[in-house]
């Protein structure tokens, strides 16, 4: 009696469960959870095409419109000057900015001086007897002759046969010499040629000085240019005389310059023509890094957006019926943050903002700005 009562237990408890899990498994069948479709928010702008102003945005540094590199012609040992030659130093037009030991060529010259009125005193004999008429020109020549100052010019033969006299006598050749000496004396001296300041020297005083050696750079600090590549398609707006505003980096300070030379070629690789403008001002300096605004031309039927929306540079993401549409644009000009676009029409929602993971057909809601 006892096995059948666990017998039937048995089976009634496999029966329980066998219905308990076949309940189980259809309510799970029957369960769908509930998704919610989510749609990205896209930031619009209303499209009102007009006039649009193209301003050509450009950089460069600053040079010094008036700069000299020196260089001696001369060779010997650099001497002491009023004012140090050091970058920084300042010098007004006419003082002596080098100065090289001239003492052998000076010596030299005074020879030949010597040496040329040696041989004018030589010929006056023969001037009196065969050139009487010239004798007194001479004589005074001779009379006014000074070592100690520049030669003069030699008075000027009364006849043919008083130049090939004097030609043979080896008069021309020495006074030659003599003017050659002179000149390269001044060489020994180097003189500034307008008020500036040096900006870099490459020697000091008591060093020896070659032929040929750069010693330092010249600039006058109150005029520089700057050179600025521009698209060639607006190189006939800019005349020479237009004002060109520049800026520094952080557009903390700015200065008004004009444009003084346009050069007459394109660059064939980047199709661009440079134009130089000439500035004046306080806080500037060789070398400074500046930027500019070319002003341009307007556009008209023109629309400017952010850069950073455009596709590939060629499309723009825009909004109908709250799905979203590429639409190839063209673009007229632009910098390094906005462009100005053509090609669409007045009232078309255009996507202001990028929107992660975009696709054409892609449904969004819409938000104006």
């Amino acid at each position: 009696m006892r096995q059948l009562i666990i017998i039937i237990a048995t089976v009634a408890l496999l029966v329980i469960g066998y219905f308990t899990m076949s309940a189980l498994g259809n309510s799970k069948k029957g369960f769908k959870p509930k998704t919610e479709k989510l749609e990205k928010v896209a930031f619009v702008n209303t499209v009102e095409n007009g006039a649009i102003p193209i301003k050509i945005k450009a950089n460069g540094n600053l040079t010094a419109k008036n700069k000299v590199e020196i260089f001696s012609e001369v060779q010997g040992v650099l001497q002491v000057t009023s004012k140090e030659f050091r970058p920084g130093v300042q010098y007004r037009k006419g003082q002596t900015i080098l100065m090289i030991n001239s003492d052998e060529h000076y010596a030299n010259l005074q020879s030949q001086k010597s040496m040329l009125q040696n041989l004018i005193a030589s010929i006056m004999p023969d001037i009196r007897l065969d050139y009487p008429n010239s004798f007194d020109v001479w004589n005074n020549y001779l009379s006014s002759f000074n070592v100690d100052s520049s030669v003069k010019p030699l008075p000027e033969p009364g006849s043919e046969q008083e130049k090939y006299f004097i030609t043979g006598k080896n008069i021309y050749t020495t006074y030659y010499n003599v003017k050659n000496l002179e000149a390269r004396l001044q060489k020994y001296n180097i003189v500034a040629p307008f008020n500036g300041v040096l900006t870099e020297t490459s020697v000091n005083t008591g060093a020896l000085v070659r032929s040929g050696q750069k010693m330092g750079e010249f600039i006058d600090p109150t005029v520089f240019e700057m050179e600025i590549a521009i698209n060639a398609a607006y190189a006939d707006l800019l005349k020479i005389g237009k004002e060109v505003t520049l800026f520094n980096l952080d557009k903390s300070s700015s200065w008004l310059s004009k444009v003084v030379r346009i050069n007459g070629r394109v660059d064939q690789r980047s199709q661009t023509v440079n134009i130089y403008v000439e500035v004046r001002g306080d806080n500037l300096r060789e070398g400074m890094y500046l930027e500019a605004d070319v002003p341009g031309r307007d556009e008209l039927d023109a629309y400017q957006i952010a850069r950073k929306v455009l596709i590939d540079n060629k499309a723009v993401f825009v909004v109908e019926e709250n799905i979203l549409k590429l639409q190839e644009v063209n673009i007229v000009h632009f910098d390094e943050s906005t462009a100005v676009i053509k090609g669409l029409q007045n009232g078309t929602k255009l996507v202001s903002k990028q929107i992660p993971g975009a696709y054409e057909g892609m449904t969004v809601k819409i938000i104006e700005e």
